[in-house]
């Protein structure tokens, strides 16, 4: 009997976890303001393989797959709300985003560096740090429904910063491979061919499935699963070929923007599957996280948060008024872009392949994941509030 409890229990670990998930979210949203994604994490941490132990060790399989598709999801609709025409109109948008990316990574690089921290996995950190979570970014915007110059400079800042952070990202697993093996085309494969077969992709099925939509002409009608069903494809094509997912899916919806592909039919975040998918992913980052290194690294992690978001700050503001804003709204921007954690799981899972095992190297990158993964998502929320932004009292 034991033993077929606990053949039960395996079997309906993540769909019980979920249903947990959603209900902490549920409450946490209504009883303390909390964004919902910041109770789905929490949860996950919580009834993780190294916590409860209600869910088993996340290493690869069908649910980092899952994972990649929900934000592949997101990030396909991410890349479709950027306007890069408004960036050629307001140059001063990318010379904020290029000062605030690099200025995290040299405050971080050098954060890391007083904590002894080995100088690959610091240049490591630095790189990750440079990015901002879209998906929590993006969850926050669509639950309180904000619309204005804060949401609109968040929104592009933050599809900015993952650019940046995964070019950063691959150069360093580049070094690093080349350091541990000593091979230069490994070096050069894990870094330059994956940032641009990944980017290649993603271009073509924003070229090919909008024109396949209008030679069927069932755009309108047939836009949300068509969209849903390629960023599923796109993400299996990706990590069965240990490209990159993320980059792929960016581009994907960048491009179909591009296109002039008007969505007017996809509802926010793919309806409910997307917000099934997205409870999947908080879920899956925050059970990733095992406390023992996690608390292991908090002093790291407490100066990291405090330097990034400093510097993101700083840099908004600096630029508030060349680029068209109070200064007021420019710290506002900076503190929006606080989340960091989906983003860097998900783009240390896909290095595992490498075999750096990268996520076990600093307890720092689970402590500043686990501080995030909570308090992110809640000071993006209050920026938009505070900025004036949202409909406070938004449905659901």
């Amino acid at each position: 009997m034991p033993e077929a409890l606990i053949s039960l229990m395996g079997q309906v670990a993540w769909p019980l976890t979920l249903a947990v998930a959603w209900l902490a979210g549920e409450l946490g949203h209504r009883w303390l303001a909390l964004p919902r994604i910041s109770s789905y994490g929490l949860a996950g941490f919580l009834l993780a393989a190294g916590q409860a132990g209600v869910l088993p060790e996340v290493r690869g399989g069908a649910i980092a797959l899952l994972a990649n598709v929900a934000f592949g999801l997101i990030l396909f609709e991410l890349g479709y709300r950027i306007n890069l025409a408004w960036l050629r109109a307001n140059p001063w948008l990318g010379v904020t985003s290029l000062v605030e990316s690099g200025g995290t990574f040299y405050a971080v690089f050098a954060v890391a560096q007083a904590f002894a921290v080995p100088s690959v996995t610091a240049l490591l950190l630095a790189s990750l740090a440079m990015s901002t979570s879209p998906a929590a970014v993006l969850r926050v915007v669509n639950e309180v429904r904000s619309s204005g110059q804060v949401t609109e400079r968040t929104l592009h800042l933050s599809a900015f910063n993952c650019v940046l952070a995964l070019l950063a990202f691959k150069a360093v697993v580049g070094y690093g491979v080349l350091a541990s093996a000593g091979s230069v085309f490994q070096a050069v494969w894990s870094s330059l061919v994956v940032v641009l077969v990944s980017a290649g992709l993603g271009a073509l099925f924003g070229v090919a499935v909008p024109g396949l939509l209008r030679l069927l002409g069932g755009l309108a009608r047939n836009g949300t699963v068509v969209f849903a069903l390629a960023v599923l494809l796109l993400t299996a094509l990706t990590v069965a070929l240990k490209f990159s997912p993320l980059l792929a899916a960016l581009a994907f919806g960048l491009v179909a923007r591009q296109r002039r592909v008007v969505l007017s039919q996809v509802q926010r975040n793919f309806g409910a599957l997307g917000d099934l998918l997205t409870v999947l992913l908080f879920v899956f980052i925050g059970a990733t996280l095992d406390w023992r290194q996690a608390f292991a690294g908090v002093p790291l992690a407490l100066a990291v948060v405090v330097g990034r978001t400093l510097v993101k700050t700083a840099a908004t503001t600096l630029f508030a008024r060349l680029s068209g804003v109070t200064w007021r709204k420019g710290a506002l921007t900076g503190l929006a872009l606080t989340p960091l954690s989906a983003f860097t799981v998900l783009l240390l899972e896909q290095t595992r392949h490498l075999k750096l095992d990268l996520l076990d190297q600093v307890a720092g990158v689970m402590a500043v994941v686990l501080l995030l993964e909570v308090l992110g998502p809640l000071l993006t929320r209050w920026a938009l509030v505070w900025a004036g932004e949202t409909q406070r009292r938004e449905e659901g």
